[in-house]
């Protein structure tokens, strides 16, 4: 059978006897799909520069005003963070949505809050800002595909462990400041003059690292596309009705790379032509975008490089310390169960419930990071499953379940801990989504019917001059409406195309009405995000899975749910994503039109990126098994909630759905008692979402983020006002430093050179 060859470019050269030689360039062995959506991708970037540049030329200018906001501008964005509704509990969500917690909020504000109030108004004549094409530079992109590739392989690796990625924006603005200052002094040594480094660079770094790892965290590497691998079809069980067999597809750079291609710009354009509604009219407030804005305006102010250098140093000296640390550790892993991170720090009976603590850095640094209400749920979950429910359902082997059946299988123990855990993550799920979509609806009418009374109000009250400033660069960089409807349309049809042809489950019409419904929803959460900071785009992905598993019938329900889920989430996260963008851009007078772009870029990059990582670790480490350190949880919950959307409650083992209408009713109790009860109980209440994370991965990790937050606890105590500074770039240092030993250490697995020393703990009777 003669190969396809697909037109490409070549080269032609003539030899001596007049014969056509060709060079075939190397997209020629690339997948027809691939090359047509690159050659798409391509035409899109230069029709989106060219119609961006066209329509600015079209505006009306307007005279630029200062790099430095006026200290009343600060003073209303601080008041923005304390006034902003924020719930606690999703600061770091385990299903990957972004929140930021009141406390973190707080440290970000203390941050630079002395230099921000003593910040001098700057005249309107002594700088001018960038045009927008200006602020998207060589050196930034460069600083930004180091630092979007650094936190993918950090992502990737919590993806895959425990499926718990806290939010890492203000890391990366930091990270982004850190490599131009040092960029732009080692040219001034050189005697090179480069240009200033100015607020509207740094958010435009920060909007294209943070696109870029996004696409990690949310592609599906370790929930949906996982799920469909042949491991987890086997731990979801050969005999289980539901799980076809014909509904595994083994993960593949080519097909992946795809369908990330196709389903990730679509959310791109999706909401572009109401972001002035969001931002400016709505005034939502976008707690995480407007604190990134605060620190990033935070580190240009006169004594900015006063607080800056001092969190440069304490990033340093912990990001080469946990880098050290994991290069240590390594030598004594040559065997399974060995090193540091089994160290039975509670005793052996403890350390075989997964109740030790494994020195691992990253999740030091995620505690410290996150909530102490987060750390202590997931210590609170790891008590209650690993230290009650399993050993007592353990020692109903033979009773609930059939003795001779091991552990790991879905009708045995494993069944309880994937179900359990998928009762509380839809319980608290479903609250919040109902509870998002309430307040979301509650606040359109009452802005509607405010506007309304405004309209017939001559005594409205006049916005500041930086709030007209802002608003009115915000408005002058507007972005074509035609542009954005046409790249909606051209992306969406070729999705329709596409991805049939990758899943043949999944018909094109469920693709259509994916598609037609998206914009809606996505504006939905896009609101309910500028309201509360919650995400909620794995809520919305979770109902598509159950829709579209229980419309596609036992056949092809599992492949068209999973797959379905990635569509609606990527659309309706990304979306939401971009208007956390836009704010921090409107807030640091960086142009929409240099946001956009540094987004798609970061896509663009995220989506070749995030493949090569993950094949990274799926190469180097066993990915999936349930006894290794690459547990990957949420491959097996996802792929056991697509069964339940095919054959409903017949999939759980004996006596689990009564334990899981239990957890479900917790999980909504709980929500309820957080927000209705008194505030003084509410505080204390677990986060449901939190809880559902150690019953299927272990006590080991809780036991790691809870030491974080008692170093921030004890810290915050001994010192608070350089608490407030260090703890987010010293967090930083331990994630980056231990996550980015991974590279080295993959590459040796690949290369199969194993550590020398094997160092394991046994009881004194057994040596």
């Amino acid at each position: 059978m003669q190969r396809h060859r697909p037109k490409v470019p070549c080269k032609v050269t003539f030899g001596s006897n007049d014969n056509y030689k060709f060079r075939v360039s190397p997209f020629h062995y690339l997948p027809p799909p691939i090359l047509f959506y690159l050659s798409s991708a391509s035409s899109f970037f230069w029709l989106l520069f060219h119609a961006l540049s066209y329509s600015r030329r079209s505006t009306i200018q307007f005279k630029h005003w200062s790099l430095s906001p006026p200290r009343d501008s600060f003073l209303h964005h601080r008041n923005l963070i304390r006034n902003s509704v924020v719930r606690v509990a999703d600061l770091m969500n385990p299903m990957g949505t972004n929140a930021i917690s009141n406390e973190e909020l707080k440290e970000i504000e203390n941050l630079g809050r002395e230099d921000i109030e003593e910040a001098p108004v700057v005249p309107d004549d002594v700088s001018r800002i960038a045009p927008w094409p200006r602020q998207i530079t060589i050196r930034g992109l460069v600083a930004s595909i180091l630092i979007g590739a650094i936190y993918s392989v950090i992502v990737m690796k919590l993806n895959l462990t425990t499926g718990l990625v806290p939010n890492l924006n203000v890391s990366v603005a930091l990270l982004g400041f850190v490599f131009i200052r040092a960029w732009t002094k080692i040219l001034a040594k050189a005697k090179i003059v480069s240009t200033p480094f100015t607020r509207q660079e740094n958010t435009v770094i920060q909007t294209c690292a943070v696109a870029c790892y996004s696409i990690a965290v949310g592609g599906g590497f370790g929930s949906y596309l996982l799920g469909l691998n042949r491991r987890t079809y086997e731990q979801a069980g050969f005999d289980t009705e539901g799980n076809n067999p014909a509904s595994i597809k083994e993960p593949g750079i080519g097909w992946m790379t795809a369908f990330l291609f196709v389903t990730s710009f679509v959310g791109l354009l999706a909401l572009v032509p109401i972001r002035k509604i969001m931002i400016i009219d709505y005034k939502l407030t976008y707690p995480s975008g407007t604190a990134t804005a605060v620190l990033i305006n935070g580190f240009h102010t006169p004594k900015g490089d006063v607080m800056a250098k001092k969190q440069v140093h304490g990033f340093l000296k912990f990001f080469s310390t946990s880098f050290l640390w994991a290069f240590f550790q390594w030598f004594y892993t040559g065997g399974d169960s060995c090193g540091f991170v089994q160290f039975p720090t509670f005793g052996l009976k403890a350390w075989k419930n997964s109740f030790y603590f494994d020195f691992s850095m990253t999740y030091v640094g995620a505690g410290m990071i996150c909530s102490h209400l987060v750390n202590l749920s997931l210590l609170l979950g790891a008590v209650i499953s690993w230290g009650i429910m399993w050993p007592l359902i353990r020692g109903l082997k033979g009773e609930w379940f059939p003795a001779s059946i091991p552990e790991s299988s879905m009708k045995s123990l494993n069944g309880y801990k994937v179900f359990i855990s998928i009762a509380l993550i839809l319980g608290d799920g479903l609250y919040n989504f109902v509870k998002v979509l309430y307040f979301t609806a509650t606040n359109i009418h009452a802005s509607v019917k405010r506007k309304n009374l405004n309209t017939f109000s001559d005594n409205q009250k006049p916005l500041p001059i930086d709030d007209l400033r802002r608003n009115e660069m915000f408005a002058r960089e507007s972005i074509p409406i035609w542009l954005a409807c046409a790249g909606y349309i051209l992306f969406s049809i070729i999705s329709i195309i596409v991805i049939p042809l990758m899943f043949p489950q999944l018909k094109w019409y469920y693709v259509v009405f994916a598609y037609l419904f998206a914009p809606s929803l996505g504006f939905c959460n896009a609101y309910g995000a500028g309201l509360t900071d919650m995400n909620m785009a794995y809520n919305y992905g979770k109902v598509a899975l159950f829709v579209l598993a229980a419309l596609a019938g036992k056949s092809d329900g599992v492949v068209a749910g999973l797959v379905g889920c990635g569509l609606i989430k990527s659309i309706v996260s990304i979306s939401s994503d971009l208007m956390h963008d836009f704010k921090t851009g409107h807030l640091t007078f960086t142009s929409p039109r240099s946001m956009l772009l540094s987004q798609a870029i970061g896509t663009a990059i995220g989506c070749v990126v995030a493949p090569l990582t993950f094949f990274l670790f799926y190469k180097a480490f066993d990915v999936g098994n349930p006894d290794g350190d690459y547990k990957a949880p949420y491959a097996i919950i996802y792929r056991n909630m697509a069964i339940l959307g095919v054959e409903g409650f017949s999939a759980l083992p004996q006596h689990c759905l009564q334990l899981c209408y239990g957890f479900f009713a917790f999980a909504v109790v709980a929500n309820l008692v957080r927000d209705l009860g008194p505030k003084k109980v509410g505080k204390w209440i677990p986060l449901p979402m939190a809880m559902a994370v150690p019953f299927l991965v272990g006590g080991y990790f809780a036991i790691d983020m809870c030491m974080g937050s008692l170093v921030v606890f004890m810290w915050h105590k001994l010192n608070k006002s350089e608490a407030g500074l260090m703890v987010p770039a010293v967090a930083s240092g331990l994630i980056c430093g231990d996550g980015l030993w991974i590279l080295p250490s993959s590459i040796l697995a690949l290369l199969k050179v194993r550590p020398p020393i094997c160092m394991s703990f046994l009881a004194a009777s057994a040596s």
